[in-house]
């Protein structure tokens, strides 16, 4: 195989970071429009990402937020996104650069991206050590209303808390489903 001397994989990534950029910005200008919500897995350790302490110490590897219904002060730079949410009716800023988010998805309109963050931004764990922290985002079936979404993050969760160590298992949703 030849070299790709272009690397089309990295601009790749960073035409779609610039979409995710877009539609956080538009959001910050004129709210979410119709269903549109949004679920963004980030490290937590990863350079310039700003959390409190207590964020940082729940989530020591990564977290998933989700913009719906209770955000505030979202700011939109060429660089990162900040964002006023409430963990267990505490309101917390965070400041996330575009570089470390992995994962950008929408359900209302099946549309998601994972990054390679790996690449972009040099992170201090390695792979030995590496603690994976709930995520919400399902890679098999995507989530249609809050009851379902719950549900993914329930299983996520105990998937997470796994003392085994084997990693997460993939569930269908369809499990969760009233029949």
């Amino acid at each position: 195989m030849a070299d790709d001397h272009i690397r089309y994989d990295i601009l790749t990534q960073e035409a779609l970071r610039g979409v995710m950029r877009k539609v956080l910005a538009e959001v910050a200008r004129t709210g979410l429009p119709g269903n549109h919500h949004f679920f963004i897995t980030f490290l937590t350790n990863a350079p310039g990402v700003r959390i409190s302490t207590r964020l940082r110490e729940r989530y020591p590897e990564q977290m998933t937020i989700v913009i719906q219904f209770q955000y505030w002060d979202l700011k939109v730079s060429d660089t990162g996104f900040e964002i006023g949410l409430s963990f267990s009716d505490v309101p917390e800023k965070l400041e996330i650069p575009f570089s470390a988010v992995r994962g950008f998805y929408d359900p209302s309109v099946n549309f998601e991206v994972e990054f390679d963050v790996r690449t972009e931004a040099p992170i201090a764990a390695t792979a030995e050590n590496v603690e994976t922290g709930p995520v919400a985002i399902p890679t098999e079936k995507k989530p249609e209303s809050k009851k379902a979404a719950d549900a993914a993050k329930t299983a996520a969760a105990a998937a997470a808390a796994d003392p085994s160590g084997k990693g997460a298992d993939v569930v269908s949703l369809d499990a969760f489903r009233k029949k």
